[in-house]
């Protein structure tokens, strides 16, 4: 799950969540100094003007020639807040309470620039103390509601709210934060639209709207609020250069200014993010990454770094993972996304990585987060995987006894959601829905971890009957109906049993065509493509194989028109690749040789490390073969093969195909085709 910025709680006069930021360094250089006899003119001008870095730049001189200067505290303290250095801000505060202890709007602003910095139960000691009434005693009760939401202590967070005047609007978005935290989408919606009418477009209020909407699964009512925080953002603000990195342009930082805290972009562009990646759109979710104002990494706030990480995880893990396992060890200085833990886990026990003693060491360094941010049905199925590395039939114990456990729930609200629909309730029939959408997207990850055990065994009998255990409660997801269609796939395959081919097909087709009628094919991964084909040649259903193979052509060649910066589609080649793999290991190497060397057609784009792999595989198989004088081959195929084979030599010249782990000479695709044409000529003089 892709983590996104919480409801944008406010402190003081500061609208916007603050971020973690690296304090800047100072150049080399004279500092300005102030003009003589226009000190106090100057400062504040400059401090209504906004120009805060300029009056850090004067004040800074200033107060290494007076460090006990009062107003020069002050005002650095109110400059580095409203800069983001919020750690600078703290010291200034704090230097200036030991010579004003009596001032306690002092102390209000040394409590407000400590939980800005991440020190929650500082900033709340420090606002303890604070005894003023009238106004400052609000603004103390707002700031500890604050740090408690922060704790996720949401009644007493209530408690210090219902101190303030209930008409202020600060306050009615605070409540609505906390009605958003608590669930309740409508109520929330309810006050952030009571704000709005008061206060006009506000970029945190339309945020925490489009939040309310993301929460409550109103996807497209979410984008549209979130396009209206992005649309205004790039009209005032051109400087921020949105959407630059996603044109390719070369452009500088543009740092993390009041100006981009103020327009609430970071936060619109992660949740666009978060949105797009929920529904499976994964390029749109990088290009959502991409579009946002462009920063170093050093300048990444948090939830940015994690999200970048997370999307980016299928292309290069290693960093990804870096990027994760830092968010975890600097908690002292960076406030990680609550989601960070969890997802970190999950991707080092996913099929992809598999790394479960990385998992078990994560988990037994930090068991406080382990009771902080695992959920008992993330804790079981972590568990679980974990056991698999010691004792595998342990391990399928527990995930048999967590999947019977899950499966029991999502009976249970199946027989009440089916009763409110006879009561006609429709509001507990919606929520229930939720419920169970939610339970299942658990459920389905434990179900699918027990069957994989029988899986790597090629037990796929019994992986059929564990998935048709549940198929009333998971019927409806569609990771359920793939994972059946494989296993009567690879039964068809691997046993005399040609009909499962039909019933794979049963299972493939709905996924593939609701994919076609949302618009594109291509949303669907290749291997279900290309097994869908397959199995339509194997049940002589070969002119549907045909149109699915001209749909994705058509398909993909309209996005590399439309779209040169997206990049290539393999999924016709993997299609071609893996019809023409079945041919070869059924003998028939006229046909399926051909039909390996047109899926790599045109050779410079679709020739890779990958495609070769398997491409090579099936020559071999070939010349094994003939070297063993059990298969022949017409010199039309020997003919078509030594083109290909030159062709391959010609763009595979810097494709290297060794690991960097090997030890043996580097090889390229250029050097093994060679060897491969070497190969064919002598079994030809044989």
């Amino acid at each position: 799950a892709g983590g996104v910025l919480g409801p944008a709680v406010r402190v003081g006069c500061v609208r916007v969540p603050g971020f973690v930021v690296l304090l800047r360094m100072v150049g080399f250089g004279q500092a300005r100094r102030l003009p003589e006899g226009k000190a106090t003119e100057t400062i504040y001008s400059l401090v209504r003007d906004g120009k805060h870095e300029a009056c850090v730049e004067m004040l800074t001189s200033t107060l290494q020639d007076d460090p006990t200067s009062r107003p020069a505290l002050s005002i650095l303290g109110h400059c580095h807040y409203h800069l983001g250095d919020f750690d600078l801000a703290v010291e200034m505060y704090q230097r200036l309470g030991v010579l004003r202890p009596e001032d306690e709007s002092v102390k209000l602003y040394h409590a407000q620039s400590l939980f800005k910095s991440g020190q929650r139960q500082e900033s709340r000691a420090v606002a303890s103390t604070i005894t003023s009434g009238g106004a400052l005693a609000t603004q103390v009760a707002r700031l500890l509601a604050h740090v408690a939401f922060e704790e996720n202590e949401l009644a007493t967070c209530r408690a210090f709210l219902d101190k303030c005047p209930s008409d202020d609007m600060d306050v009615v978005v605070d409540m609505a934060c906390v009605s958003l935290r608590d669930g309740k989408h409508e109520e929330a919606l309810t006050r952030f639209a009571e704000a709005r009418a008061a206060l006009g477009y506000q970029p945190d209020v339309a945020y925490n709207e489009a939040l309310c909407h993301y929460r409550a699964k109103r996807f497209g009512k979410c984008l549209s609020s979130l396009g209206e925080i992005i649309e205004k953002g790039v009209r005032e603000h051109p400087e921020l250069l949105v959407g630059a990195v996603t044109e390719g342009e070369e452009v500088r930082s543009v740092g993390n200014t009041p100006a981009l805290r103020q327009t609430q972009l970071v936060e619109a562009f992660n949740l666009k993010a978060a949105v797009e990646f929920g529904m499976g759109n994964s390029f749109e979710a990088k290009e959502a990454l991409t579009d946002m104002p462009p920063r170093s990494e050093e300048e990444l706030d948090p939830v940015t770094l994690h999200n970048v990480a997370l999307i980016n995880m299928d292309t290069d893990p290693v960093d990804g993972f870096h990027k994760l396992n830092f968010l975890l060890s600097e908690t002292e200085t960076v406030q990680a996304p609550p989601e960070t833990f969890a997802n970190l886990l999950l991707l080092y026990v996913s099929p992809a990585h598999g790394f479960h003693d990385l998992a078990a060491d994560v988990m037994a360094e930090h068991p406080g987060l382990v009771a902080k941010h695992l959920t008992s049905d993330a804790y079981e199925y972590l568990d679980a995987c974990v056991t698999q590395r010691t004792d595998k039939e342990l391990a399928t114990r527990k995930f048999d006894a967590a999947a019977t456990k899950r499966g029991d729930e999502l009976g249970k609200l199946s027989r009440a959601i089916s009763d409110a629909r006879l009561r006609r309730d429709n509001a507990k029939v919606q929520r229930l829905l939720a419920e169970y959408d939610d339970l299942l997207e658990a459920f389905i990850p434990c179900l699918m971890a027990q069957a994989k055990v029988f899986w790597d065994k090629e037990q796929y009998a019994t992986v059929e009957k564990i998935l048709k255990t549940y198929l009333e409660t998971c019927g409806s997801h569609e990771t359920f109906h793939l994972n059946v269609a494989h296993v009567y796939f690879m039964q068809s395959l691997r046993t005399t049993v040609r009909d499962k081919f039909a019933e794979a097909i049963d299972y493939y087709e709905p996924v593939v065509l609701a994919s076609a009628e949302k618009g594109s094919i291509l949303s669907c991964t290749a291997p279900v493509l290309a097994n869908l084909c397959v199995a339509y040649i194997m049940t002589s259903r070969n002119e549907d194989a045909e149109s699915v193979m001209r749909r994705i052509e058509k398909e993909e060649l309209s996005v590399s028109k439309t779209d040169p910066s997206r990049p290539k589609s393999f999924h016709l080649c993997i299609v071609n690749l893996v019809i023409g793999t079945l041919y070869c290991a059924k003998g028939n190497y006229e046909f399926g040789i051909s039909r390996v060397i047109k899926s790599l057609e045109p050779f410079d784009e679709k020739l890779v490390v990958d495609t070769w792999f398997y491409a090579k595989r099936c020559f071999l198989s070939l010349a094994e073969g003939l070297a063993k004088r059990v298969v022949a081959a017409k010199d039309e195929t020997v003919l078509e093969i030594f083109n290909f084979l030159e062709e391959a030599e010609k763009y595979g010249k810097d494709t290297v195909t060794t690991s960097e782990t090997d030890n043996s000479e580097k090889r390229t695709i250029a050097s093994e085709a060679r060897a491969l044409r070497r190969m064919f000529l002598k079994l030809r003089e044989v």
